[in-house]
């Protein structure tokens, strides 16, 4: 359990909400199914966080199972645009104020329409971003949706 506090924690203590945080060693960003071996956890429920941006120039997230890959149409069609595209690496920080393999859907520096795969709810709880390379933190998805205000689409395959 790392001995440090992210936004993402401050934030869901401050709205009362129960998390675990996870604590793993690493040397820089690296792949979801590797964060669920380190942290020991089954790679379904460990969920990543995409950013991606419409044609109306704005920015949407898309939290997926680490090892399925974002279904574009799909995604589009859960918010409502033509098409999306996921942001360059390069504008991470810019548009979220996390890093690549440190994003997390909570706390990012605005709110963004958020979407979360439908697989979660075939979990009891699920694994996402801290906010920190080498921190996870579990929570129900039920706390995450009415934190985020995410809706439940499929969009992963």
């Amino acid at each position: 359990m790392p001995s440090f506090k992210t936004n993402a924690m401050r934030v869901l203590e401050a709205a009362g909400i129960r998390y675990t945080a996870h604590g793993y060693q690493s040397d820089g960003a690296i792949d979801g199914v590797s964060v669920a071996h380190k942290i020991g956890k089954p790679v379904e429920q460990v969920f990543k966080t995409l950013v991606a941006q419409g044609l109306s120039r704005e920015y949407y997230v898309f939290l997926i199972p680490v090892a399925l890959e974002l279904d574009l149409k799909a995604a589009a069609k859960a918010v409502g645009e033509k098409s999306v595209e996921l942001i360059r690496v390069a504008d991470i920080t810019s548009v979220t104020g996390y890093v690549r393999g440190g994003c997390s859907p909570i706390a990012m520096k605005k709110h963004y329409r958020t979407v979360v795969d439908s697989h979660c709810v075939l979990q009891e709880t699920i694994i996402v971003s801290a906010g920190r390379i080498g921190c996870q933190i579990e929570i129900t998805p039920d706390d995450l949706i009415r934190l985020t205000g995410a809706t439940i689409e499929d969009i992963a395959h």
